[in-house]
C-alpha cells in the first residue's frame, strides 16, 4: 500500500432501531485514532444501520474489528425482524479501495479482520466478494441465501436446499451454539465503490414495488412453465441487484437498489427507469434516497442529465439533488454525503 492510502469500510448491523445500542457500536469505532465514521445512517423499517468509516487502511481495519465485536456483544439476532435480508449482526462489513490502495490490499484487510473476530469470540465468519475463498462465495446473496433463520441447518447438513454444506464459514464458530444463535453469521469482504440507492414509491403494501424491483434488476424475473421448467428474464438495468420493499413508517415503498457499477448504471438512469415502469402502474416516485455515500462523479453525472447547460460542479449536485428528489423524504447534505466533500471535511 502507497503512504497516504484511503480506504472506506461500510459495515451494515442488523439494528435500525435502538440509538443507544447503534451509538455504543458506533463508539467502537470512533475510540479507534485514525479511523473517521462519515456516516451513520439507521432505517427502522429495515432494522439496519449502514456506517461509513474511512482513513488509512490500519486504523480503518481496527475500527471495523472493534465495532463487529461491540455489534456481537449487542445484538440478539434471536428477535431480529425487518424488511432488508440479513445473515447476523454485522450482516455485511466491505473494504472498499478510495486511493493509493489495491482491491487485494482491501482483500487482505478483510481476512485480517476475519481472523481477528475470530481470536475474540467463537463466531461464523464468512469472507465475500474479492476476498472470497471460493467463486460461488464471491456474491453476498449466495452467502445469505435461507437468511438466518436457516443458518442452523447448515451447521446440521439438513439444509440441502440452498447448499449449505458448501456454504459453511470460513472461520470461527463450526458448530451451532448459544452463541451463535446470537450472533448469527458475520460476513466480511471487500469490493468496488457500490451505491445503495432507492426509490421511493407513493403506495404502503409494496406491490407496485416489488413487481418492478424484479423487472428492473439485473437478474431480472424467475419464470417457470407448467412441466417445471425454469428460464429467467434479462433486468432492464445493468449492474443492479433490486427488490421492493415496504416502509410502514414513512406510509411508502421502495424500490430499493444495490447499483453495483455506477458508470454502467449512473444513478439518473435509474431513478428515470423506475419512475417510468412505476408511472405505467399509476403510481408516482416522490423522490428516492441515497443510503451511505456517493462518489462526486455520480453527482455530476446526475446533475448533467438535469442541468445540461451548467459546468459547476455545486449546480450540478444541486441539480442532481433536486432531480432524483434527495430531499423528498430524506434528508442529503452533500458535505456529508459525497465520499469527496466528507473526507475534504474530515482532514479540514
Amino acid at each position: 500500500m502507497n503512504s497516504g492510502a484511503l480506504v472506506e469500510c461500510v459495515p451494515n448491523i442488523s439494528e435500525g432501531r435502538d440509538g443507544e445500542k447503534i451509538g455504543r457500536i458506533v463508539s467502537a469505532a470512533r475510540g479507534i485514532e485514525g479511523c473517521h465514521v462519515l456516516g451513520v445512517e439507521p432505517d427502522r423499517d429495515y432494522h439496519r444501520t449502514v456506517i461509513t468509516l474511512a482513513g488509512e487502511p490500519g486504523p480503518v481495519q481496527r475500527g471495523a474489528v472493534a465495532l463487529i465485536l461491540a455489534a456481537v456483544d449487542e445484538i440478539d439476532m434471536r428477535g431480529h425482524q425487518g424488511e432488508h435480508p440479513r445473515l447476523g449482526a454485522v450482516d455485511v462489513c466491505p473494504f472498499v479501495p478510495l486511493r493509493g490502495i489495491t482491491m487485494e490490499d482491501c482483500a487482505e484487510l478483510a481476512r485480517q479482520t476475519v481472523a481477528q473476530v475470530a481470536e475474540a469470540v467463537e463466531v461464523p465468519l464468512f469472507l465475500y466478494g474479492a476476498a472470497a475463498s471460493h467463486p460461488d462465495r464471491t456474491v453476498l446473496s449466495n452467502l445469505r441465501k435461507g437468511e438466518y433463520e436457516e443458518l442452523a441447518s447448515r451447521f446440521d447438513g439438513s439444509n440441502e436446499r440452498h447448499g449449505a454444506t458448501t456454504m459453511m464459514p470460513d472461520v470461527g464458530a463450526m458448530a451451532w451454539s448459544e452463541t451463535v444463535a446470537r450472533s448469527g453469521g458475520i460476513t466480511v469482504g471487500a469490493r468496488p465503490i457500490l451505491v445503495a440507492y432507492n426509490v421511493n414509491v407513493d403506495e404502503r403494501d409494496a406491490a407496485v414495488a416489488k413487481k418492478v424491483g424484479s423487472l428492473v434488476r439485473s437478474s431480472g424475473r424467475l419464470l417457470k412453465s407448467p412441466t417445471g421448467i425454469r428460464m429467467r428474464t434479462q433486468g432492464l438495468l445493468p449492474s443492479v441487484q433490486g427488490m421492493g420493499v415496504a416502509l410502514e413508517e414513512l406510509g411508502i415503498a421502495q424500490v430499493s437498489m444495490n447499483l453495483l457499477d455506477v458508470e454502467a448504471c449512473p444513478l439518473h438512469y435509474a431513478y428515470e427507469t423506475v419512475k417510468s415502469v412505476v408511472g405505467d402502474h399509476g403510481v408516482q416516485t416522490p423522490g428516492s434516497e441515497i443510503v451511505g455515500l456517493v462518489p462526486l462523479n455520480a453527482m455530476l453525472a446526475a446533475g448533467r442529465y438535469y442541468l445540461p447547460e451548467s459546468a459547476d460542479e455545486r449546480e450540478l449536485v444541486n441539480a442532481a439533488i433536486n432531480g432524483l428528489g434527495l430531499r423528498h423524504h430524506h434528508r442529503f447534505e452533500p458535505e456529508e454525503s459525497i465520499i469527496e466533500w466528507a473526507i475534504q471535511g474530515m482532514n479540514a
